[in-house]
């Protein structure tokens, strides 16, 4: 059974998700229904022409941060301090480069105007984030993801150059560990996530977790603004 959402901010129990994951259908993309999705392991992805769709997969990829997967030539890049690589410096421009990347497996980028300004506003009110991966003063590269508690709900990346954004998912990984944060929650499985270390839980577990981060405080605002690893 698909729910469909009214005015009013709440959300079906993620349990009652069809198979794929797909949740409830409509609704809008505020800051308050947002959050409340996303504490709820719930989140929107929808195409330009879809209405607003909401998911909760079972089962769901994570990442412990600090564990990340790190090949040998990765960490050759990171050795060689290839990137400059900064956090809440250009979260726009991220945005930007994230909006004219197609998502893996697909032919047109899942990231519409509405959704733009919906997080531009997460941003502005402190808690989306984005981490940047420069090369001679241009950015090559970077994701952004949404913070709450002490779970990192990761949204998007995109690179120009190779291997640009696996070195800013590094070091936005090392820097949720020194916070201690939980997880990094990476919505939907792929190879790609999966190459990168995610490990598959199922949509109880993450739930489980998700609740566990929740008790922390969320931390508000920019996040280091403009300093680099």
């Amino acid at each position: 059974m698909i729910f469909e959402l009214g005015k009013e901010i709440a959300f079906p129990p993620p349990a009652y998700a069809e198979p794929d994951g797909l949740l409830a259908i409509g609704g809008d993309l505020n800051i308050d229904r947002l959050l409340t999705a996303y504490s709820s392991g719930i989140f929107p992805w929808f195409n330009p022409d879809d209405p607003i769709l909401w998911w909760s997969p079972d089962p769901r990829p994570i990442f412990i941060p600090g564990q990340i997967r790190v090949t040998k030539s990765l960490r050759k890049t990171i050795n060689k301090n290839t990137f400059k690589i900064t956090i809440d410096k250009a979260f726009k421009d991220v945005l930007e480069g994230c909006a004219k990347t197609p998502r893996r497996g697909e032919t047109a980028t899942w990231l519409t105007e509405e959704m733009k300004e919906a997080y531009t506003h997460l941003h502005l009110h402190g808690y989306a984030h984005s981490v940047e991966a420069w090369q001679k003063n241009e950015l090559v590269g970077g994701l952004y993801g949404i913070s709450m508690g002490k779970a990192f709900f990761g949204e998007s990346m995109f690179h120009k150059v190779t291997d640009a954004s696996k070195v800013a998912f590094y070091f936005l990984s090392e820097f949720l560990a020194q916070q201690h944060f939980l997880f990094i929650d990476g919505q939907v499985t792929n190879p790609h996530l999966l190459s990168l270390g995610a490990i598959e839980v199922s949509r109880e577990e993450y739930l489980l977790r998700l609740h566990k981060a929740m008790k922390f405080p969320t931390e508000r605002g920019i996040w280091k603004e403009g300093i680099s690893f």
